[in-house]
């Protein structure tokens, strides 16, 4: 055996003696269950206080038993054993796997309290707002019940709302929500401007999407400078260019390039000689290939929408619209050109942080999910968390189907609805999950056509979600769903109230339909999991074809041949073969990105924190006026008679906006470095170690620089009662801020869109 072999072993083994451990416990906790339920509420709080303290839980059977019977009184809901050992192994810190419907909303509060019961503030990260603002509400008696507070942050809340919320005990929130009010806070000059108070624990809800899918997703704080350059006349010379013939896409769809010929078409209807020209490279080319980008590898209603006269960015991970958020770099002003819009204002980059260096500043992370052990060498490399299984309270008696494989998208679409419109014949209920807001709404389309009405779920009406996934599971009904139906939900059958909940059983359940594998077996998993919620049946199908993204990318250095039938369909085994291992190929491609942007990421996450000690100290201590004095002692004792916190405040805005303001450069050049750094390798350096390289030197340049501006600004700019009186000397912060998110991967996951055409996907 080898030593990697043996180190898995023991892994396996070391979870399954965590495991029996825990089912111990929770047996001595129903023991103690009886007694409890004879006690006071006030009682019963107490015998659960008593079992804790700072340093954790130190009688794990009477805190179990205490939750339990606090969830029972509070919440009508009495906790399964397996729910009981899920909160323990939360208490561990490790991440949870539980099926779809075996309550971890429930799960995720008890663990919530417990920590909060030690002394720790938590931050229960949920996928959405609507699930943040449900599910404090609904935990929130459970909670108080020990006389703890609970609040909700959502991208509704006002500042006033995210101050009072962030100082509660346990903070339901959108991942992104905690994530740019951090950005925020790192652009404030006081420390009354403070929006967060330190929070202890992330617990986080679909455990694998933030930690892993989205994990190397840049939250990014952006500045308004003005507005962007024209690019009316750059988006219709474009606009006439030829795929093919003017500019061609890479096999993976990730990037576009000009053609010789498409290089001259564009520079004749400009009207220059070349786009290459010292004058035109830095600004018009640039320009070009933005408006290349939009009008090629950016299609409306898949990576973004059009709603009363905005373009809105959908978050393909979850199919739902990327709420005040922007495209960089001259993106976004591309793509508004594009569709005749007015162009916004443009920004500048203030600060960026992944999720993964977000989480990664939290002293303990943990996390729950339907789809944990697929990501189990992730989440341990990445993170050092291992993964608990937690089993099914009742037995599952769902019936994953095996793929039904194509030849043609065409055939593979026709299929689909022929499917859909058998089983809807017989009244059981169908999920249909696609992979962007077109598919969806061409789905829905080709079903009406066949007389089937379907209720569409996707980023552009994503305000009925609630209402939509309410009804999913009653006799009759089609939901047609982007990835938005693929997490957080609970599907009943009969319908929200449950009433025809036994013809359902009857006619098999919810029928869950995939019009593609995605890139990982994880969320093809997710999506099966809406089916066979807490024992009851269900049936999940998948269709592929040979044509969808998936198998083109997966399988570019292979191929497989088979006869397929008249229909289109291939039953030979090795096509089913082929096509897992095209999965495979992607996931692998998705997990060599992570890996590779983890190493570019470190360093900077690592320059971050040594960031925030510099901005820590001078925002909490005399730090900026004692430097600045230090180094002009004629102009501090000019300066003497103002008051000592006015001095500090002056100071401290001087010093701050430097630092800020060669933060903010320092990360566009990063980014600039990042983008060419693989021409390093044409002269046999190793790209990554040239990056820290030129990282460390530049880190350490951005410091000297902050300095000697500041000393600079200290001798010029006017200091008096009001303090420093930076904006009349141009040393101005952004009067308006936003936010976007950057994808390492952005086209992941996009179905078929660039193989067959969004316009006749299902005709």
């Amino acid at each position: 055996m080898g030593t990697f072999d043996w180190f898995w072993k023991a892994m396996g083994s070391t979870n399954e003696r965590a495991d029996k451990k825990s089912k111990g416990i929770v047996d001595r906790a129903g023991a103690l269950a009886a007694d409890l339920s004879s006690r006071s509420d006030d009682e019963v709080a107490a015998a659960v206080r008593s079992a804790v303290s700072e340093q954790g839980i130190v009688d794990k059977p009477l805190f179990l038993a205490g939750l339990s019977e606090a969830a029972t009184r509070t919440l009508r809901m009495t906790p399964f054993h397996v729910q009981s050992q899920a909160v323990l192994r939360l208490l561990e810190g490790d991440v949870i796997q539980m099926d779809t419907g075996e309550g971890k909303t429930l799960v995720g509060a008890m663990a919530a309290t417990g920590f909060a019961l030690t002394g720790k503030r938590v931050h229960l990260i949920t996928v959405n707002n609507y699930l943040a603002q449900r599910d404090a509400q609904w935990m929130r008696p459970l909670v108080e019940f020990f006389g703890l507070s609970v609040a909700a942050v959502t991208e509704a809340s006002t500042r006033d709302e995210r101050v009072a919320a962030y100082r509660c005990d346990v903070v339901y929130a959108p991942v992104a929500e905690i994530g740019f009010d951090h950005l925020r806070d790192n652009q404030i000059t006081h420390r009354s401007q403070t929006v967060q108070a330190p929070a202890d624990v992330a617990l986080v809800d679909e455990a694998d999407s933030v930690l892993i899918d989205e994990a190397l997703v840049p939250l990014v704080l952006a500045g308004t400078v003005g507005a962007q350059q024209a690019t009316g006349q750059i988006t219709e010379a474009v606009s006439h260019l030829v795929e093919g013939r003017d500019y061609a896409i890479d096999a993976e769809g990730r990037n576009v390039s000009l053609t010789d010929d498409g290089a001259r078409s564009a520079e004749r209807a400009l009207g220059i000689t070349s786009l290459y020209d010292a004058e035109h490279v830095g600004d018009t080319l640039v320009r070009v290939n933005l408006a290349l980008h939009a009008k090629a590898l950016l299609i409306r209603d898949v990576h973004y929408i059009v709603d009363e006269g905005k373009v809105s960015l959908v978050d393909a991970s979850r199919g739902r619209v990327a709420e005040l958020q922007r495209w960089p770099d001259g993106l976004q002003a591309a793509v508004e050109a594009k569709e005749g819009l007015s162009v916004s204002e443009g920004g500048r980059i203030l600060d960026s942080i992944t999720l993964q260096a977000l989480m990664r500043r939290y002293p303990i992370v943990c996390g729950m999910t339907g789809t944990a052990v697929e990501a189990t060498d992730q989440l341990r490399t990445f993170y050092g968390l291992g993964v608990s299984v937690i089993e099914r309270a009742t037995p599952t008696r769902r019936f994953d189907e095996a793929d039904r494989i194509y030849a043609t998208a065409e055939e593979k679409n026709r299929a689909i609805v022929d499917e859909i419109a058998h089983l809807n014949a017989t009244g059981q209920p169908v999920l249909v999950g696609t992979h962007d807001v077109a598919e969806s709404e061409a789905l829905a389309e080709a079903l009406e056509q066949r007389g089937i009405t379907a209720s569409v779920l996707n980023a552009k009406n994503d305000a009925e979600e609630a209402r939509i996934i309410a009804e999913a599971g009653d006799v009759g009904r089609v939901t047609v769903s982007t990835q938005m139906a693929g997490r957080g939900t609970d599907i009943r059958l009969g319908g929200a109230d449950e009433t025809a909940r036994e013809e359902v059983v009857n006619l098999g359940g919810l029928a869950v339909i995939g019009t593609a594998r995605h890139r990982t077996a994880r969320l093809d998993n997710q999506l099966r999991g809406r089916a066979g919620r807490q024992g009851d049946p269900g049936l999940t199908l998948f269709f592929v074809s040979l044509e969808d993204d998936v198998v083109v990318v997966g399988g570019a250095d292979s191929s497989v041949t088979a006869r397929p039938g008249a229909d289109g369909r291939i039953d030979d085994p090795r096509v089913h073969s082929f096509v897992e291992h095209c999965r495979r190929v992607t996931e692998g491609q998705l997990l060599e990105i992570h890996a590779q942007t983890w190493k570019y990421n470190k360093l900077l996450a690592d320059h971050r924190d040594i960031l925030d000690t510099r901005r820590a100290a001078l925002l909490d201590t005399p730090t900026a006026w004692e430097e600045l004095a230090r180094c002009n002692p004629q102009r501090a004792a000019e300066l003497e008679h103002l008051p000592e916190e006015v001095l500090n405040q002056a100071a401290r805005e001087i010093m701050l906006f430097h630092l800020d303001d060669e933060w903010s450069e320092h990360l566009a050049l990063m980014d600039d470095v990042r983008e060419s750094i693989h021409l390093r390798a044409i002269a046999r350096e190793t790209p990554i170690d040239e990056y820290h390289r030129i990282a460390v030197r530049e880190f350490k340049d951005l410091a000297n620089r902050a300095v000697d501006k500041a000393e600079q600004t200290f001798a010029d700019v006017v200091i008096d009662e009001a303090g420093a009186h930076l904006a009349d000397a141009g040393w101005k912060r952004p009067s308006a801020t936003w936010t976007y998110m950057v994808s390492d991967n952005p086209l992941a996951g996009s179905g078929n869109s660039f193989i067959s055409g969004v316009a006749n996907m299902f005709r």
